[in-house]
C-alpha cells in the first residue's frame, strides 16, 4: 500500500511518502498556511505527487496529526457553547475544586473563571437524579425543562451543547434521551454527552473535558469535512486517518463525534517517531526531544513503553482533561521563539513565536523580531544556501540586524547575544526535561535523547550535555520525524467504566460485565469502520489505588474470565507498582478498583523498516569548511566546522565536533566535545567525549 503521513506544526506542514510493498520514503516540507491548515494539508499533497512522480489515485490512505483542536483551546477560540446540566451544579465548571492552581499568588490565573469554555448564562439546569454505587434512578429527567433550555440556548446564538449530569457515568440514560432533544429541537447544533466523552467520576474534571469537546467541536469537524472534501476534489482516493492523543489513529467520523480525543495529536505521533527511530539502534529508554517552530514537546519512554497522561497532571491550556493520551510535555520553545526584555529587564526566550508568517527575519518574510533561528546564522550554525536542502535561501543581514538590535538592549556583541539566545532557551528546555524525569525519579542519563523536529537536532547535543545524557540519536528524516510516527500507529480506541470495588468484597460478576459490555462497545465501533472482528485485539488495565488515596496507578489485567486468583494477581501488580512509583507499598492495606478500562487496536498499514544507509566517505560528505560559534568551558570562540551532507556520510566511522550535518528536513549541530557517526540502522549517534 502506499501512505502518507501529514503533521501540521507551527511553522511548517511535514510530509512522508511510503510504499509498503516496494519500500522507501519519500520526504516533503511546505509552509504551513495557520489560517486554514487544510490549505497547506492538501498542497504539501499536490506538491509531493508531482515532485517524485507519484499518482494521485494510487495513494491508499492519508494518515494527519493536527493541531486544530489545541489550537482552539489554547487562543480561546472556540464555539459560542452552552451546557445542560443537574439542577444544583450548574457552576461545577467555576467552582472547580476549591484549590489554588497557584497556592500562594495573590494574582493568579484561573482559565475556568478567567476564560470559561461555557459562560453561565448559557448553563442551564434541569431536574433529574441518578443515586451511586449502581446509578438507580432517584428522580426521571424532565425532559419538557430540557426542551426549554435547548429553545432558550439556540435563542442566545449557542453553537454547540454539552449535556453533563452528576452521575450519569453510572447510566447514560438521561444524557442519551436529552442529547435526542437537543438534536429534535436543535438538529444544526454540535451536541455531546460527559458519559460519551468521558464516563468515569470526578465530575469538575469530567464536565470541563466534555465541555471542552463542545468548545472545539464544530471547527475540528468542519475542518475534517473541508480537508476530506479538498482531498477528493483534488484527484486522491485515500482514506483519511486522524492521529489521536492516545498515541492511534482515528476515523474522520470519530473524531467528528469526539474532537477532543485530538489534543495533542501530532506531539503524540512525534512520541511514536521517536521510540521507532530509537528501536532501530536498539535503544529502549529514551527522551523524545521534538523541537518545532513553536514549541518542544517532550516524552519519556521506559524499557519500550511510553507513559499515558494520569488524570491528576493532564492539562491543556490550564483546564483538566480526562481523555486518554500519551503523556507528553509541552513548552513554547522552538525555531520562531522570541527572544525580548521583559518589562522587569529580563532577557526571555519564548514561549511568543514569529510562526509560519511572517517567522524569523532570517526567513526574509518581513519578521522584524529576534528569533532562535535568527540566532543561529549568527553563530554559523545554519548554511543559508542548504536550508531545506536548498529549497529556502536565509537573509544573513535581516538575522544580524535584528540580534543586534538585541545585544544593543543587552549591552551585549550581536554573536554574545545569539549565543544567549540559544542558551536560555537550551536551559528552558533542560528545565522541561528535568521536570519530567528528575522530578520523577528518573535519571536522565540512564537515557538516551532521541533529538527530531526541525530544530531538535540543532540544540540535542547542548541540551543533553546540561543534563549528563551521553547519547543522542538523530532519527534518518529528524524534520519529519512526527510524520513518520503517522504511519506506524494502529487504529486504536479506549473504553472506561468507573467501577469502585475493594478488595476483600469484589463483584466479579459486575467487572466481568463491564468489560464484556466495553468489548462490545469497541467492537462495534471497528466494525462501523469497516474492520474485521479477527483483526482487532484488546487490552484491559485498571485504575488502581489504596483506600484513602486520591489519585489511582495503572495496573494491567489478564485476559479471560476474572476469578479470584486473577484478581490477586491485579492485586500484588499494583503492589509492585506503587513501589516501582513512590519507593513503598503497603501490603496489608485494602485496594480500591476505580475503573476498568479497555483499549482496542486494529492494524493498520505500516512503515518498513528503512534500508541500510549506503554511505560514502567524508570527502564525497563534504560541502564547505566555515567557522561556527560555541562557548566551550565558559569561553566564546570560533571554532573550524565542517559542514557534511549526510546521506554521503561513512556508516561506522566517528567524526570529532565541530560539525553541522545537512538534509533536507534539518541541520544537526556536533559541539565541540562530541562525535558523531551514522550507525548500521541509520541514525547519527552523538556521544560526548570524557
Amino acid at each position: 500500500m502506499k501512505l502518507v503521513g501529514v503533521d501540521v506544526g507551527g511553522t511548517f506542514t511535514d510530509l512522508v511518502f511510503a510504499d509498503t510493498e516496494a519500500g522507501g520514503t519519500l520526504t516533503h516540507k511546505v509552509p504551513t498556511t495557520p489560517d486554514d491548515p487544510s490549505r497547506g494539508v492538501v498542497s504539501g499533497l499536490i506538491e509531493l505527487c508531482s515532485r517524485y512522480g507519484v499518482p494521485r489515485e494510487a495513494i491508499d490512505f492519508v494518515f494527519h496529526g493536527t493541531t486544530i483542536a489545541t489550537n482552539a483551546i489554547l487562543e480561546h477560540d472556540g464555539a459560542v457553547t452552552g451546557m445542560i446540566t443537574t439542577a444544583g451544579y450548574r457552576d461545577v465548571l467555576h467552582i472547580g475544586r476549591h484549590q489554588r492552581p497557584q497556592h500562594y499568588s495573590i494574582m493568579q490565573d484561573i482559565p475556568w473563571q478567567d476564560r470559561p469554555l461555557v459562560r453561565r448564562r448559557n448553563r442551564k439546569t434541569v431536574r433529574e437524579r441518578l443515586v451511586p454505587p449502581r446509578g438507580e434512578v432517584l428522580e426521571p429527567l424532565d425532559e419538557e425543562a430540557v426542551r426549554v433550555a435547548v429553545r432558550e440556548l439556540k435563542a442566545a446564538g449557542v453553537q454547540s451543547i454539552a449535556v453533563c449530569f452528576l452521575f450519569s457515568y453510572l447510566d447514560p440514560a438521561h444524557e442519551e434521551r436529552a442529547r435526542q432533544i437537543v438534536q429534535e429541537e436543535y438538529p444544526e447544533c454540535f451536541a455531546t454527552t460527559s458519559s460519551s466523552v468521558s464516563p468515569q467520576f470526578r465530575e469538575f474534571e469530567r464536565f470541563t473535558t466534555t465541555a471542552m469537546n463542545a468548545f472545539v467541536g464544530p471547527k475540528v469537524r468542519n475542518y475534517v469535512v473541508r480537508l476530506e472534501d479538498e482531498i477528493a476534489a483534488s484527484g486522491f482516493r485515500a482514506d483519511l486517518r486522524i492521529m489521536a492523543s492516545n498515541g492511534g489513529a482515528a476515523t474522520p467520523k470519530m473524531v467528528a463525534e469526539r474532537p477532543v480525543l485530538t489534543l495533542l495529536s501530532g506531539p503524540a505521533a512525534g512520541v511514536i517517531g521517536g521510540d521507532w527511530a530509537g528501536a532501530l539502534s536498539q535503544r529502549r529508554n529514551l527522551i523524545t526531544f521534538d523541537v518545532g517552530g513553536t514549541s518542544a514537546d517532550i516524552g519519556i519512554i521506559a524499557d519500550g513503553r511510553f507513559g499515558e497522561a494520569t488524570a491528576r497532571d493532564t492539562w491543556i491550556a490550564g483546564f483538566p482533561v480526562m481523555v486518554p493520551m500519551i503523556d507528553v510535555h509541552t513548552i513554547g520553545a522552538g525555531g520562531g521563539s522570541i527572544a525580548f526584555v521583559d518589562s522587569a529587564g529580563a532577557f526571555r526566550v519564548g514561549p511568543r513565536s514569529a510562526g509560519a508568517v511572517p517567522g524569523p527575519a532570517a526567513y526574509g518574510r518581513g519578521g522584524t523580531r529576534p528569533t532562535v533561528t535568527d540566532a543561529n546564522v549568527v553563530l554559523g550554525r545554519l548554511d543559508l544556501q542548504h536550508f531545506l536542502g536548498g529549497g529556502m535561501k536565509l537573509d544573513e543581514v535581516a538575522a544580524r540586524r535584528v540580534i543586534a538590535d538585541l545585544g544593543r538592549q543587552l549591552g551585549m556583541s550581536d554573536r554574545e547575544a545569539a549565543e544567549g539566545v540559544i542558551t536560555v532557551l537550551n536551559a528552558n528546555m533542560a528545565n522541561a526535561i528535568r521536570s519530567r524525569t528528575v522530578q520523577k525519579g528518573i535519571d536522565p542519563r540512564d537515557f538516551a535523547l532521541v533529538a527530531f523536529g526541525g530544530a531538535g537536532p540543532l540544540h540535542g547535543a547542548e541540551v543533553a550535555a546540561m543534563l549528563g545524557v551521553r547519547e543522542i540519536i538523530v532519527p534518518p528524516h529528524p524534520g519529519i520525524t512526527s510524520a513518520v510516527g503517522l504511519l506506524i500507529s494502529d487504529l486504536r480506541y479506549d473504553a472506561i467504566r468507573t467501577a469502585f470495588q475493594v478488595s476483600g468484597a469484589v463483584d466479579l460478576p459486575r467487572l466481568n460485565a463491564g468489560f464484556a459490555a466495553m468489548e462490545a462497545e469497541l467492537r462495534g465501533r471497528f466494525a462501523a469502520d469497516g474492520v474485521e472482528a479477527e483483526h482487532v485485539a484488546f487490552v484491559r488495565a485498571g485504575d488502581l489505588r489504596y483506600v484513602g488515596q486520591g489519585y489511582e496507578l495503572r495496573v494491567p489485567f489478564g485476559d479471560g474470565v476474572l476469578d479470584d486468583t486473577a484478581m490477586a494477581a491485579v492485586f500484588a501488580a499494583f503492589h509492585d507498582i506503587h513501589r516501582r512509583e513512590y519507593g513503598h507499598h503497603f501490603a496489608d492495606s485494602a485496594i480500591e478498583i476505580v475503573n476498568i478500562r479497555l483499549i482496542g487496536t486494529a492494524g493498520t498499514p505500516s512503515l518498513a523498516r528503512p534500508a541500510p544507509p549506503a554511505g560514502g566517505s567524508l570527502a564525497d560528505a563534504h560541502v564547505r569548511s566555515g567557522t561556527c560559534v560555541f562557548r566551550v568551558d565558559g569561553k566564546l570562540a570560533d571554532y573550524p566546522t565542517e559542514f557534511l551532507r549526510r546521506e554521503a556520510l561513512p556508516v561506522g566511522e566517528a567524526i570529532a565536533g565541530p560539525v553541522i550535518i545537512l538534509q533536507m528536513d534539518s541541520t544537526t549541530v556536533v559541539p565541540p566535545g562530541h562525535t558523531v557517526e551514522v550507525d548500521p540502522a541509520g541514525n547519527l549517534i552523538i556521544r560526548s567525549t570524557p
